[in-house]
Order: structure tokens, then sequence, then C-alpha cells
């Protein structure tokens, strides 16, 4: 079977929607809101038809697609600049060392500090694949697809990338470090907190949520216990965002406490490994079998084939790969090993 990463369009508002009902909430950038779901790929569309090479509000939507029936089977999302419009808010983990003379002992505590260390950065999330097809190297196909398409539009994202994790929850839905800090302030449970920020952004945040460090030793158990922990079902995506060059360096979501990950962007392996080349006149059907994008924008189009080198900075690939990517000779490929 073969599968292709492809933009999302408007027309995919129902297969997009069918997926986000899988997901089991907690999941912000694919809310099982269809009028929400249907604002973002136009928001998606919006952003790939833009002009201009600058970083920007835009958010490009991308999905997995079985080529032989068209079926959407997973997507994946790319942020231009998170914290254009509104502020990106972040918990930073930070250490005050207080030492007591009179009892001769020294204290160490953490702190949670409301930041927007990360405006300007731009961020991947929205990575959802069906729960029947995690298997074959797709999940890879979909989560490295969108540092090609990064790299062959580099000018339009910043100098680092984070990523989100989904934080631990219960089978309903709540989030012990929701309900211990921010269902405080809000009188919010955490899934009703979570549908709102997907619907209406995070000035909400901004408004309500206390602007002094929050002692760590201060929380429950419950809550301290999963800081900085992702999702049992994350934990793939984050062990694929660390062999990409991501790491924690204790920054946490501020709804459900799951790690924020970054990397600089030219250092990211599949941007740093990518090459450029010329598609040939010829296919070939013998080749290492490697990542291949091509398209601008809304025509990106990224999916695995086989790849000769035909030198002078030309290859040729499979006659599959071409025909999925409605690649035609003299086109500019960007290539990186499997």
């Amino acid at each position: 079977m073969s599968f292709r990463i492809r933009a999302a369009r408007t027309s995919d508002l129902r297969a997009f929607y069918n997926l986000a009902k899988l997901t089991g909430g907690g999941f912000t950038n694919l809310p099982a809101e269809k009028s929400t779901l249907e604002a973002k790929l136009k928001r998606s569309a919006k952003g790939f038809a833009r002009k201009g090479n600058t970083p920007g509000d835009d958010l490009y939507v991308f999905v997995l697609e079985k080529v032989a029936n068209n079926q959407i089977i997973g997507t994946c999302q790319v942020f231009g600049a998170v914290g254009s419009e509104y502020p990106f808010y972040s918990y930073l983990i930070s250490t005050l060392t207080q030492k007591s003379a009179e009892l001769g002992r020294t204290f160490r505590n953490q702190t949670l500090t409301l930041t927007t260390d990360f405006d300007g950065a731009s961020e991947v999330g929205g990575l959802f694949l069906h729960p029947q097809e995690r298997a074959g190297g797709l999940g890879m196909l979909l989560a490295r697809s969108r540092y090609l398409f990064i790299k062959s539009h580099r000018a339009r994202f910043g100098d680092t990338v984070i990523a989100e994790l989904r934080g631990v929850m219960d089978e309903a839905g709540n989030a012990p470090f929701w309900d211990a800090l921010g269902g405080r302030f809000f009188g919010m449970t955490f899934p009703e907190a979570d549908e709102f920020n997907a619907v209406h952004g995070t000035q909400f945040i901004a408004d309500l949520f206390p602007k002094t460090p929050i002692y760590v030793s201060m929380l429950p158990e419950s809550a301290r216990a999963v800081i900085g922990q992702p999702h049992p079902t994350g934990r793939a995506a984050l062990k694929m965002l660390e062999t990409e060059g991501f790491v924690w360096d204790s920054y946490i979501d501020v709804f459900d406490g799951g790690p924020t990950v970054s990397a600089r962007t030219d250092e990211i392996r599949t941007v740093r490994e990518c090459d450029m080349a010329t598609l040939a006149d010829e296919p070939s059907e013998y080749g290492k079998t490697m990542l291949i994008a091509s398209g601008h924008l809304a025509d990106f189009v990224a999916c695995y084939g086989k790849v000769a080198d035909c030198g002078d900075g030309k290859v040729s690939i499979d006659a599959e790969a071409r025909s999925m990517l409605g690649a035609e000779p003299g086109e500019t490929l960007w290539l990186v090993d499997r």
C-alpha cells in the first residue's frame, strides 16, 4: 500500500473530524469540534496562500493519505511563529535555594514561573495516526515530513522549533496537574478548559492565571508526580522528537503539565541531513529508500521512494514515488535517508 503526505484542503473536513474523534481528549491541536476544525483548515489554506517569505502567524495542516483509495489516516501540523497574535504561555521549572544559618540547613524549592519565552518560535504538533495504522513507519513519515517542509520553506520559520506533548490524564480526561493548579483559578474541569482553549485561544490564561511563581511543594503529590511527564500514548512521539535532537529544558504545558521540548531549527536532524536535488528524466526502480518531498506550499507532497544518484546534482526516483509526488523532470526534490 502506498502512502503520501500532502497539504490538507478544506474539503478534508469530514475525514479530519473523524480522526479528531479518535484522539481521546486532551489533544488541543485536534479537538473533536467540527466548527473549530473547519476554522483550522481555513486558517491553513490562508497560510499556504500567503505571499512572502517571513515567519508569520501561519498554520500548515497536512494529512497522510492512502493513495489507492484516497483515505485519510493521519494528520500533523506546523505553526510558523507562535505568540504572534496572543502570547504563548509555558511554565518554567526553576529552583530557589534558601539557607537558614539558625537551623543550619539549606532548602531547595522548585517553582513554576509563567513565561512567554517561546514567543516567535515555530511549533510542530497535531500529529495523530489512526490507531489501526500504527505500523510500517507511517508515524515517522508523518513526523519527519514536517521537517522537510520547514527545510524547503526555511525563511517562513523561526530559529527555534518546539513541540508540546500531552500530559498525564485519567480515562475520563481529567488532568491531576490542572485540578491542582489551573482548576482552582478558573472553576473549569480540564476537558472544559482544554476545549475552551482549542476554540477561543489562550488570552484567558493571561487574564486569570497567577503571575507569581508557584511553589511545587504546595501542590498535592498527584500533581507533582506528573510534572514534565508525557501521556503514555505520547512516549513514542517523545522518542522520535529526541531522535531529531529535541530536548526538554524544564518547560511544561500550563494545562496538563506535559513537557515542552525544543530544538534549534537548523540542528534538527532531518533539517540538517536533508539534501536538495533535481529530478532526472528517467525513472529508476533501483536505489536506496529515502523520504522524498517536492512542491511549494500548498503543492507540498512527501512520500517514501527509491532514489538513485545520477550525478551533477540530479537523482532519479521510482515511478510510483514520481506518481505520488506528481513531480516532473527538472523539479527540485528534498531528500533524506529513511
